[in-house]
């Protein structure tokens, strides 16, 4: 309904049960005020509602609606005027009744009128005090006779009308019960005329149509576009309606993920995207390093975050943040300060400490990090591992360790490719970002440990990274950009150089930790060992005393090693048996000596061999290198009739038996110098035997020694007492350097030696041990075999 128009009011037609009655009636008007209608169309039965505002139109309602209640109602052909004349008017309309007439408040009408049977203007006879016009009455011209072709027809109409309902979803459910009421034909196409989709110009051409099936056949027309129309309106809608259904559905979802977040205190996506953004804005990386970060920051900020690409975009540009791109830890090169660092944590190893100084010195003078990388090398728990701790202390920098025991995949190393399911970077890389500086000291541990199968082989990746001249742009297969590893102060750590890859011990410069000696284990369980295992265990100084005694009883008699770890271990058992005493309120010897080391440890785990004098000719003490320190060792040799046969026996390896050989052909070379008769090595047989026969033994150590018992046995002249030796022999009798001196001469100097025997070129061997050990033996030092039995026999 529009504003001071006359108009239709958004309802329903309404239908009477004497439609059919008002449709036949003969109806003989000459003359009938004409009512304007601008936006519709009456047809004959139809029942309608109008609002009339014009002062015309309202004098003509209230005079009509007073007498007998008839009007002529006739649609505008030009809508455009307010206040139509004759020429305005259609020359078609219908006779109307009022039905009823409601004056509202604000002075316009409503009137309800029926259409009753369509008219022709004769001619328009006065314009006021409203128009008025002589009209005709019109026939409908509808077959009354049931025939196929209008039973067809009215068929047609039907189904487009059911359908039209069911495809337009704003009809109210009422229409589809009104149409199914209707039960004249004729009505039935006034009443769809009324109330199809069409303009008021098509619905006035079907009013004016004279035959009723060609009426039909139009409407029908109408009702099939109508129809298309809908059908296209209801795709498009389906269509709309389907998207926007997934939208508010993601939309929804996203918002009770919302409010939960907030709830846990979590961060939405696009907060989290614009937390990174600004913590980007503090890195210190290059250009490229950047440009690299915005470009995948800006992908991540497209990806819907219930996308599976979601966390694999997350989690690498978190990694890009995380790492400390150009940032540095203070370097402290204070030398006396990182000094007395490593001489507080570390008992011994001068000559190791006087390395890590000159490399601290080299770098506070040089300023940067291309210089070779360390690698630690020695027995099991001798302190590697916890030296570059001490280093990364001495230095003030952080410290990282990976360890490469038993690594076979080369992508731990240089990480996975982004394009594999849970990919990531590798440990280098990872150990970087939880160090937060680009500068940490990196402990290699166990690099001699490293394997190789069908996945690669980790040593050569590591190539790249101990590599002063290439590690400046480390390529991580994940961070799929260069990393600068130039400031990181890489120590590697191995037990043997045997099994590292040759290229990669050439990239690092080996420094030989040797295992302690006694005196040092007993120095480092005072000052180290027993204070950690007190307080380890809960223990106070005054709940007990160890005297010097009773740990050398721990140290060779429950421990075999190189280092300190059982040693370590065996002191903790003597701790706990303390705590365990004062927790149970049982009274126990405070002051513990060698025999309540035994009541507490039981009985002694090893045996040290102690030198004995063996009044018997072919006994020699030689002196043997092992993994856990210096050893003695006898040598001893006897002669029985045979052919000439040698027999060797202890599990001895190659090496060692091409020695016995060796020392026995030279000793056939100088037989007459000694007054053997050649006719002895023919008639008797040589059998050398070394103790401890389920001990394997090699190297090429114990050839003097083996000359000088072959020597001993065909004499029959006894070596001296105290005398001990260690040197390699060759097929002239030259004797040869060997390694292992300072761990031979502790372990001689255990077992009661006086006198060793060594290679002239290892007397720089012992100039390295400190003066203190060396209290109470005497050296020899020979060039030649020929020189021993001088000394020896």
């Amino acid at each position: 309904m529009t504003d001071n128009e006359d108009d239709v009011l958004d309802s329903l037609p309404i239908i009477t049960i004497n439609d059919e009655e008002i449709n036949s009636q003969e109806v003989k008007i000459e003359e009938l005020p004409i009512l304007p209608l601008k936006n519709t169309v009456l047809f004959p039965g139809v029942v309608i509602p109008i609002t009339v505002s014009r002062k015309k139109s309202i004098r003509l309602v209230k005079k009509a609606y007073k007498g007998d209640k008839t009007i002529g109602v006739v649609s505008q052909s030009n809508t455009e005027v307010a206040e139509p004349s004759p020429a305005d008017l259609h020359a078609i309309g219908t006779i109307a009744r009022i039905v009823r007439m409601i004056v509202l408040p604000d002075g316009n009408t409503t009137i309800i009128i029926q259409g009753v049977r369509r008219f022709a203007v004769e001619e328009f006879l006065t314009e006021e005090p409203y128009i008025s016009a002589r009209v005709r009455t019109l026939p409908e011209n509808f077959p009354t006779k049931k025939d196929k072709q209008l039973e067809a027809m009215i068929a047609s109409i039907k189904d487009a009308a059911f359908k039209i309902l069911r495809l337009n979803p704003e009809i109210p459910q009422e229409a589809h019960t009104a149409l199914k009421n209707i039960e004249s034909n004729t009505f039935l196409i006034h009443f769809l005329s009324a109330n199809i989709n069409a303009n008021v110009q098509e619905k006035q051409s079907l009013l004016e149509i004279e035959e009723g099936m060609t009426r039909a056949e139009k409407l029908l027309e109408f009702m099939h576009r109508d129809i298309q129309l809908l059908e296209i309106k209801q795709e498009i809608r389906h269509k709309v309606h389907t998207d926007i259904d997934q939208q508010q559905r993601d939309y929804y979802l996203r918002q009770q993920i919302k409010v939960i977040q907030d709830e846990l205190g979590h961060e939405n996506h696009d907060r989290e995207v614009e937390n990174m953004r600004f913590k980007a804005q503090s890195k210190k990386w290059n250009e490229a390093t950047a440009k690299h970060f915005y470009k995948e920051l800006d992908k991540l900020a497209r990806t819907n975050s219930a996308s599976p690409e979601y966390p694999i975009l997350y989690n690498y540009v978190e990694l890009l943040l995380d790492l400390p791109w150009n940032e540095f830890s203070q370097d402290s090169y204070d030398l006396k300060k990182a000094q007395e660092i490593l001489e507080k944590e570390h008992f011994g190893l001068e000559k190791v400490k006087e390395r890590i100084m000159e490399h601290l010195a080299v770098l506070k003078l040089k300023n940067d990090m291309k210089a070779p990388i360390l690698c630690f090398y020695g027995p099991p728990g001798v302190g590697k591992t916890s030296l570059g701790k001490s280093i990364a202390k001495a230095l003030n920098r952080k410290y990282a360790r990976i360890a490469l025991g038993g690594l076979h995949d080369e992508a731990e190393i240089r990480g996975h490719r982004k394009t594999y399911i849970g990919a990531m970077a590798g440990k280098i890389i990872q150990n970087i970002r939880k160090a937060q500086t680009s500068n940490p000291v990196f402990i290699l541990d166990e690099i001699d440990k490293v394997g190789a199968d069908h996945r690669g082989d980790p040593s050569s990746a590591l190539l790249e990274v101990l590599d002063p001249e290439q590690n400046n742009s480390f390529a991580d297969n994940y961070l799929d950009i260069e990393y600068d590893l130039s400031n990181v102060l890489f120590i590697a750590t191995a037990n043997s150089l045997d099994t590292i890859h040759p290229a990669l011990r050439d990239r690092m410069e080996i420094i030989d930790i040797s295992g302690y000696t006694v005196e040092e284990k007993l120095q480092i369980a005072k000052k180290h060992l027993l204070p950690e295992q007190r307080k380890e265990n809960g223990l106070q100084t005054k709940d007990f005393k160890i005297d010097d005694k009773a740990l050398l009883k721990v140290i060779q008699g429950y421990t075999r090693e190189s280092g300190v770890r059982s040693l370590k271990r065996q002191i903790g058992a003597i701790c706990r048996k303390v705590a365990k005493s004062i927790a149970i309120e049982e009274t126990y010897n405070k002051n513990i000596n060698e025999a309540e080391v035994v009541k507490l440890l039981g009985a002694e785990t090893f045996d040290r061999e102690q030198y004995q004098q063996i009044d018997q000719a072919g006994v020699v003490t030689g002196l043997a290198w092992t993994s856990v320190g210096g050893e003695i060792l006898f040598i001893e040799c006897s002669l029985s009739k045979g052919k000439g046969k040698l027999t060797l026996s202890g599990q001895l390896g190659e090496v060692m038996k091409e020695s016995a050989t060796a020392a026995l052909s030279y000793l056939r070379t100088i037989a007459e110098d000694w007054g053997i008769d050649y006719a002895t090595f023919d008639t008797y047989d040589l059998h050398l035997h070394v103790p401890a026969g389920a001990v394997p033994k090699d190297g090429p150590s114990a050839g003097i020694a083996m000359f000088t018992a072959f020597l001993s046995v065909f004499t029959g002249r006894q070596v001296r007492k105290g005398i001990a030796m260690t040197g390699e022999i060759t097929l002239t009798g030259r004797v040869l350097p060997v390694g292992g001196i300072k761990e031979k001469i502790l372990a001689a100097k255990r077992a009661g030696i006086t006198d060793i025997i060594l290679c002239e070129r290892n007397q720089k061997d012992i100039s390295e041990i400190g003066q203190d050990y060396l209290k109470g033996l005497t050296f020899h030092y020979v060039k030649h075999a020929s020189e021993i039995p001088k000394i020896a026999i």
